[in-house]
């Protein structure tokens, strides 16, 4: 995906517009950090992938999950 700084998409917005009509996507940056993207009319939106609950059913949390190793620790931290 191509760069380009603010004055050089105004400088060359016809050859920008037509590199983004073959399928290619631009980025206008202003001092180097991006702000906008050109792509083509009617491109796919990128999909966000849902992650929440995406592990739902495949662990068991032990019921004494918040004491494991409760000896260890007080032994680390007490001697």
């Amino acid at each position: 995906m191509e760069t380009v700084n603010i004055h050089e998409a105004k400088t060359h917005l016809s050859r920008l517009l037509e590199r983004v009509a073959n399928g290619k996507a631009v980025v206008i940056a202003r001092a180097g950090k991006p702000i906008a993207k050109m792509v083509p009319f009617g491109a796919p939106a990128p999909t966000k992938v849902k992650r929440l609950g995406f592990l739902k059913g495949e662990l068991r949390v032990p019921d004494d999950f918040d004491r494991m190793g409760g000896g260890d620790i007080e032994t680390m931290f007490e001697g």
